[in-house]
């Protein structure tokens, strides 16, 4: 009998998960949880059910249904199978290929610049909300066409859907719930004016180009556009503003790192694959099998519901030696962040190239940066790790 137990609700969980990811792989690594569902911590077992057709997305339509009570939540390609979800991803695909993305290095240099150029002289900012979130979400933004002067109203709308997601494993506080939930209505009619917009006046964004594709009827559904736009717009910065903090916060934390990525700026790559893989924005991901499989020496029945812990599986010592040492050179980092198979990220190389330009302007261009509390305060959330807050002065 294991002590072993998975509750990221527990005191010093959201401080610091990795202990706890630590025991559980070594006492229990296919942890039954009491509320049902299995927790998997190696990154053998992590990575065979990612890339396994017999764990999928489907079923994931009634828990959905059941947690949040609302229709639609699942149309998205993120909870949908082949081929549905074949046909959703390719439509928004292109958008996001390496060539597209290094297209894009200009602009997104551009705006880092802005705004530390906005901060110079200030000596302090709050990393978060002066940096980490508004660079993605003007990406964002200018991809799907949103107007510049409505970015504000988004943050709180996103934060709340973010820290919804957890319910779907672990239904908690039914307020956490309707807040997610009311930020989706409010989200949705928002884009459903400016998708309105879009069908009158279409325009060179890729808002336009979905609107195109769900006109033109057996591409993607009315139900489906709005699916695609919310998941694109929440999870095409929400992400990226937990790898730029998170990743920070850890460098910050190990100077030596820090003093290293100046002196070698061309580490930049390398640097951002191991802080995703140190303390990634995304810890955990469901699946559902869709017949008996086994796991070691554990039985998952069917409809069984599984979460692959990318957090564990990222510090696993059986891949990565040292696991818990940050190593910006780090070789042969095939980390699991961005997930694995079908599913993988469909905004990866958007993040990493956000955070390579993004990590390095901070080192770049602030040399005497430094945290300004020892105790940052994390974001009420599980599913997706990051800080709600980073003072620093520099």
């Amino acid at each position: 009998m294991t002590s072993a137990s998975y509750d990221p609700y527990s005191p010093g969980f959201r401080d610091d998960p990795y202990p706890v990811y630590h025991r559980l792989r070594a006492e229990d690594p296919v942890h039954h949880h009491p509320m049902g569902f299995w927790v998997l911590t190696r990154y053998d077992d992590v990575a065979r059910v990612l890339r396994d057709a017999r764990f999928g997305r489907g079923g994931f339509g009634e828990i959905l249904r059941a947690r949040f009570g609302e229709e639609g939540v699942d149309r998205s390609m993120l909870f949908r199978d082949p081929p549905d979800h074949t046909r959703l991803r390719a439509l928004v695909n292109r958008a996001f290929t390496p060539r597209v993305v290094d297209a894009m290095r200009p602009r997104i240099q551009a705006i880092v610049d802005g705004l530390l150029d906005g901060l110079a002289g200030a000596g302090r900012m709050d990393l978060i909300a002066d940096f980490a979130y508004p660079l993605p979400i003007t990406v964002i933004c200018e991809m799907l066409g949103v107007p510049a002067g409505d970015q504000r109203e988004f943050r709180a709308w996103s934060a709340d859907i973010a820290r919804s997601l957890d319910a779907i494993a672990m239904p908690g506080d039914p307020a956490i719930v309707e807040r997610g939930n009311a930020a989706r209505r409010a989200l949705s009619d928002y884009f459903r004016v400016l998708i309105d917009e879009r069908r009158r006046a279409p325009r060179a964004d890729l808002l336009s180009d979905l609107i195109a594709a769900e006109e033109q009827g057996d591409r993607l559904s009315e139900q489906e556009l709005m699916a695609t736009v919310l998941l694109l717009f929440v999870a095409g910065h929400e992400t990226t503003v937990n790898l730029i903090g998170n990743g920070m916060l850890a460098l910050l934390r190990n100077p030596g790192e820090l003093r290293r990525l100046r002196a070698e700026p061309g580490l930049a790559t390398s640097a951002v694959e191991e802080l995703l893989r140190y303390d990634g924005p995304v810890q955990r991901t469901g699946r559902v099998a869709a017949e008996e499989i086994e796991i070691g020496r554990t039985t998952i029945p069917k409809g069984g519901l599984v979460l692959s812990i990318l957090g564990a599986a990222n510090r696993d010592p059986a891949h990565f030696p040292e696991p818990d040492r940050l190593d910006l050179a780090r070789a042969d980092n095939r980390h699991l962040a961005f997930g694995v198979g079908i599913h993988f990220c469909l905004g990866a190389p958007l993040a990493r190239a956000e955070g390579q330009i993004a990590i390095g302007a901070l080192a770049r261009r602030l040399p005497r940066l430094a945290l300004a509390t020892d105790r940052p305060a994390w974001r009420d959330a599980t599913a997706l790790r990051g800080l709600a807050a980073l003072p620093v002065t520099f």
